[in-house]
């Protein structure tokens, strides 16, 4: 592997899944803005049937990497194995965008998002969506998967993996085990310093996307597995102050039946689902401190982005012929 790309301004990583006609499309339009002064490096996710070949990019004249993987390991892992390759081989590139193929991260969007890089207190950019193009379900449940993401991290996210890092960025992501579950909420927990930029979602350049609504549930939930802690702990909290509201109703209900305002029938029911419920939420509270106690403590050696590769083509053009 060769990682020699000092004469490019910045290296762009693609995760690509059966899509060769929107990659094709990108390619152009990266071209028509930039120049030759990027360095492509394409992830294709273990395409089998629309698969991009290094062929096309060849002549059409991009250079980069064609980083074929041995199977489809998902949207974020292809993330992770690019940065990773970043990290590992181009040493000298500065900058680094991530971004789709499909069109809907919009090329021209690139410059607004490295401008911000300049600022020395800056270390991320991230793409916050001015206007989204999406179906009402889509929308619901973006905003139901905010709220409850506050709710259960006490942090906002409201950006995808459209952005722009430093290279000490990236590299100090590779080395969290977390970035092949998340890439969005890596960002968040790395500490990094992140500025938002707005930006309008582009239209899909060919097809339809391969993402629905279980994929996006899963990739949602994904993004609470990286603060397990944080949820653990609030989970936690939330059943001890249950079982304690559940103490203070028996407590309560006890008094009420001393003093014989109690109907019959009702205190045996009421105490008894008073003490399921204490009993429910201490069984809960005792689960999550353990598995808190679990996630803190465990160790995870995180992974070989190279295990997960099955060819790596490099595309040397001639822009003299």
């Amino acid at each position: 592997m060769n990682g020699n790309v000092d004469p490019y301004s910045f290296a762009v990583v693609i995760p690509t899944y059966e899509d060769n006609e929107a990659a094709i499309h990108l390619f152009r339009e990266l071209l028509s803005i930039f120049k030759h002064r990027f360095y492509l490096v394409l992830v294709d996710d273990g395409s089998i049937k629309n698969s991009v070949s290094i062929d096309s990019m060849i002549h059409m004249g991009v250079e980069g990497v064609l980083i074929k993987l041995k199977r489809n390991v998902g949207h974020q892992r292809a993330i992770a194995i690019g940065l990773n390759y970043v990290a590992d081989q181009l040493k000298h590139v500065e900058k680094i965008v991530i971004m789709d193929s499909d069109g809907e991260d919009k090329p021209s969007s690139i410059k607004e998002l490295i401008n911000l890089l300049d600022s020395v207190h800056i270390d991320i950019a991230v793409a916050k969506r001015k206007s989204r193009v999406e179906t009402l379900r889509f929308k619901i449940f973006y905003k139901f998967y905010r709220l409850i993401f506050n709710i259960f991290t006490g942090r906002q996210i409201n950006f995808g993996n459209f952005m722009a890092l430093k290279a000490m960025a990236v590299k100090r992501l590779v080395s969290m085990h977390e970035l092949w579950i998340h890439v969005a909420a890596s960002v968040l927990i790395s500490k990094l310093r992140v500025s938002e930029c707005a930006l309008d979602r582009g239209a899909r350049y060919a097809g339809k996307s391969k993402m629905n609504f279980v994929g996006l549930a899963l990739h949602g939930f994904r993004g609470l597995m990286v603060f397990a802690e944080d949820v653990l702990v609030r989970v936690g909290i939330a059943c001890a102050v249950v079982a304690a509201m559940s103490i203070l109703a028996g407590g309560v209900a006890v008094v009420l039946k001393v003093v014989g305002f109690a109907t019959p029938g009702w205190f045996s029911v009421a105490l008894g689902i008073l003490v399921l419920l204490l009993l429910q939420t201490g069984a809960l509270t005792l689960m999550t401190l353990m598995l808190t106690g679990v996630s803190r403590n465990g160790t995870n050696l995180g992974l070989d982005y190279r295990e997960f590769i099955d060819t790596v083509q490099y595309a040397h053009p001639d822009y003299a012929n």
